[in-house]
Parts: structure tokens; sequence; C-alpha cells
């Protein structure tokens, strides 16, 4: 890799133009100062193949700058850049409340079989690490150090975008923008809702889930300047300021969510392709937990195969993978009701103040078991979880070392190791924190049922009522079954063993 000099220089930046979404424009600022850093003559020299040095999207900034030609559909542009025929059309449908743009997506433009390829989008129009970055070795380095695919990947569309008509990536971005991050079902991901908003998760998990998430998009706009400076090639052609001073966070975090809203998780390529943005991917595909297409890399190609017979004009589907719904919702906008991954998780940790942790602990770890045990509660599968969690929470409460190991490899409702007031005290504990997680959200199973059935809620309250029900059906099935296995007691007249090293459950 080659190196020059560079001086420092000053560049003046004219108000750039705001639009609805990437809006790259920073107000406050028409002057900076870059220290040490060359704009148009980067530190790195890039290989010829690098996605905005090639000779063929060099000829196509020159259509894209003709002034005022009228702007292409992605389709157009996609067929005029090496799109091969295929079988499918984008359609459109309103947005549910009428106040947004029509939301489009894939549809089949004729009959299609299982098997059927509904279409393979050329490599040259799939924007990936290794395309930007024109180095493997670099998109790798940044990607294990600091920053995630899809910091670099909005940075890049957030630039792109400052290019206008000049950008090769124009009908793709303009396409995003239309989208504005929602997916099929019109709806942004709560990262992008209101304090207020996220009210509707009151007593869910999801709401720190947001929180944190957004909390490490922050982190990861603070070490953006990373990519300006270790990726040189990339910015050769932007004569703009560096990222932190480019665009305010709020911008950055609308690009970071609109990137997660379509990113495509590519298996058996390399580390610098495994995220990809494949445009008539998603989010114009719509996501099915319990569908099995998916986009694939193969040969020169990202290709997707169906899965399921369509008629020609109905909407084309793909796995999202195995995803619980608080992931769905938090990636896509969308909560599906039929989902077989959606989860809840309950973590349960060893006192540590317990004169025998240690010894607990090690006969935990010789159990395929940690200090702190996370335990997932699959929707359907409810009673397995709880028994999979009572041999755990019994090892909590012995006071015996000769009865750890028999107690926590123990199967079933009841472990004759355990006094009948110990097993009691497990199940009350178990019983107990089922019924405060109930108790922490604002409303009931049967109130959520209203909200879903009025036509007048919002949006962004239906899904998240969808979600907090589901949550709570799930929450009760568990306390039922906890319930099941207390009336199975020999003597439900036993009183609870007191014990002051019981686990802590979150």
């Amino acid at each position: 890799m080659a190196t020059g000099f560079c001086s420092p220089t000053t560049t003046y930046i004219g108000r750039p133009s705001t639009s609805i979404f990437f809006n790259t424009g920073h107000p406050s600022r028409s002057r900076v100062r870059l220290p040490g850093r060359c704009v148009g003559r980067p530190m790195v020299v890039y290989s010829a193949d690098t996605l905005t040095a090639s000779s063929q999207h060099g000829e196509d900034r020159k259509h894209a700058d003709r002034g005022n030609d009228e702007e292409v559909d992605l389709k157009s542009w996609m067929q005029r850049h090496g799109l091969p025929p295929c079988r499918v059309m984008l359609k459109e449908r309103p947005s549910p409340d009428g106040k947004q743009k029509p939301i489009k997506f894939v549809a089949a433009s004729e009959d299609l079989q299982p098997g059927d390829v509904a279409f393979s989008v050329p490599n040259s129009l799939v924007v990936t690490l290794e395309r930007v970055l024109g180095n493997e070795t670099i998109a790798e380095l940044l990607t294990t150090n600091k920053l995630s695919e899809l910091a670099c990947l909005a940075l890049y569309l957030m630039y792109e975008k400052k290019q206008g008509k000049q950008s090769f990536w124009r009908p793709f971005i303009r396409e995003l923008d239309r989208q504005r991050g929602r997916g099929q079902l019109a709806i942004e991901s709560p990262l992008l809702w209101s304090s207020e908003e996220l009210k509707y998760f009151t007593g869910s998990p999801m709401k720190e889930i947001v929180l944190e998430r957004s909390a490490g998009i922050k982190k990861e706009y603070e070490e953006l300047d990373t990519v300006w400076f270790m990726a040189g090639s990339l910015f050769k052609q932007y004569p703009y300021d560096i990222p932190t001073e480019a665009f305010p966070f709020e911008i950055f975090k609308q690009a970071f969510v609109a990137v997660q809203s379509c990113v495509v998780h590519l298996q058996n390529v390399s580390l610098a392709r495994r995220f990809a943005l494949v445009p008539l991917g998603p989010p114009l595909l719509s996501y099915k937990s319990n569908c099995k297409a998916m986009l694939k890399a193969v040969g020169d190609f990202v290709q997707l195969e169906a899965d399921r017979e369509y008629k020609a004009g109905e909407p084309i589907v793909v796995w999202c993978g195995p995803q619980p719904n608080a992931r769905l919702l938090l990636n896509y906008g969308f909560v599906d009701e039929d989902n077989p991954h959606d989860r809840l998780i309950v973590e349960v940790s060893l006192d540590t103040k317990d004169p025998l942790y240690q010894d607990k602990r090690i006969i935990a770890q010789r159990n395929g078991k940690l200090s702190v045990q996370t335990f997932n509660i699959y929707i359907g599968r409810e009673k397995e979880a709880i028994f999979d969690m009572l041999p755990y929470l019994r090892l909590s409460y012995v006071s015996d070392p000769s009865e750890m190991q028999s107690v926590l490899s123990s199967q079933g409702p009841v472990c004759p190791q355990v006094s009948p007031c110990t097993e009691r005290a497990v199940l009350d504990q178990l019983s107990r924190y089922f019924r405060d997680r109930l108790a922490g959200y604002l409303t009931t199973a049967s109130e959520d049922e209203i909200v879903l059935a009025d036509p007048t809620t919002n949006a962004k309250r239906q899904v998240a009522t969808q979600l907090v029900l589901i949550e709570k059906k799930m929450l009760n099935s568990c306390l039922a079954a906890v319930n099941e296995i207390i009336d199975q007691l020999p003597d439900l007249a036993v009183t609870p063993c007191p014990s002051p090293y019981s686990p802590i459950m979150k």
C-alpha cells in the first residue's frame, strides 16, 4: 500500500441541502479546518476495483450528472447496470395512516414455484465493506476493533447522499429515503421513537433493549472519525469535513437505523462481504419467521430462490433468521405473531454472599451452567423452560455440600433430594417472580386486546401492544406451569423454608 505526502488543508463548504431522511446537512457549520487531512489527495492509494473508483461507475456518474434528467425507478436503474431478467416487479401499497409516502414492495411478476429463482442481483450492485473500502484488511480491522459493519455502511451512504445526482447509488438511496427505515408495516424502529412513545413498553425488556442499542449507536458515532483516517480511499471523492463534523448524531442514527432495516447477512463469504445492502432486498422484501427463502451469494450474484408458490402480484417473503419479536421490532419495525423463535430471557445468579458460593459455582460449571445463568423461555415451550430452571434454583437453596451434585442433575418437577419445604420455597420464588413481571406492565392482557381491536389506535402503539401482549401470554403460561407443579406437591400445607441465600432473578 503506497502512501503520499499530505499537508494540512482548509476546506470551505457551502450550506448543504436538507431532506426528509438521510438528512446530511449541518446548518450551523460553513467553514471547517481539517488538520492533517488532504481533500482530493488521500493518504491511501486504492485498488482499481474499489466501488467509488471503478471505470463503469465513473461513466455512470457522468450519466447521473446531466442536470435535470428524469429520475429512473430502482428496477430500471438496476437493469441499466447489469440486472439479468428477473421474475419480480415493484408494487406500492398505501401507508396505513395515509399520511406518509406509499410503501413499495417486491412482488412476483409471474406465477412462481418452489425452487424458482426470483431474481439475481450482480455483485456490482451490492454494497459491502469490501466494495466500499476496496481493501478487505481495512474492512476487517475496522469491524473487529470499534466499529460495526452497519456503522461503516451508514457512513458511506451518508457521504454518497451528499453527492446528489453525481452518486451512482442515487436511485437506491432515494428508495431508502422513501422507506424511511420503515418495514412493510410502515413503522419505524423504536430506536427513532420519542421517550413518550417508549412508555408503551413499560414493564417489557424492550425498553431497556432500545436504550442499550441507542447507547451503542452513540458510542459508534464517537468512533466514526477512525474510518475517515484509516480508509482514505473511501473519502477521496468527498470534499467534506470529518464524519462527526459533517453529520450530527441524530442524522447518523437515522442512517444507521435505515441500514439496519435493510442489511442482509450473507453466508459462506468473507468477513468484508458478510453484511450487504442489496437493491430489491429488504425492506422491499417482507420478512417472515416461518419462511425458508434466503438471499444467498451464488458466484457473482446475490440470488433469491422461492420457497413456496406465488401467484403473480403476490409479495415475496424471505426468512429473517431465528430472531425473537423484540429484535424484529427493533431492527425491522414489526412483530410476527406466528414467530416460533420468540422468547423471553430470565437471568438467575447464585448469591455471592453464600458461604458455599464457590462450591456451587464449580458444580454448576461442571454441569454446563454459569454463576450468572441465562435461561431462554421459548413461546409454546414454557413448561420445558421451567423444568430446565428448577435444578439450578434448587442448587442455590441447598446448604449441604453432599447434596449439590444430585440436586443439579435431578430431572422432573419434584426433586427427592431436597426437603418439601425447600421445594416449596423454590416454586414460591418462581411464582412470585412471574407475578412481579406481569405486575410491571401498565395494562392487563384483556386491556391490550381492546387496544388492538380499536381501529383508531396509532401504528406504534399497535405494534408495541402486540409485543407486550405476547410477552404477557408467555409469562402467564410460565406461571400456570409453576402452579401446576405446586399442585403436584405431596403436602400443600408445607411452609416454604426461609433461605438467606436464595438466587437473584432478573
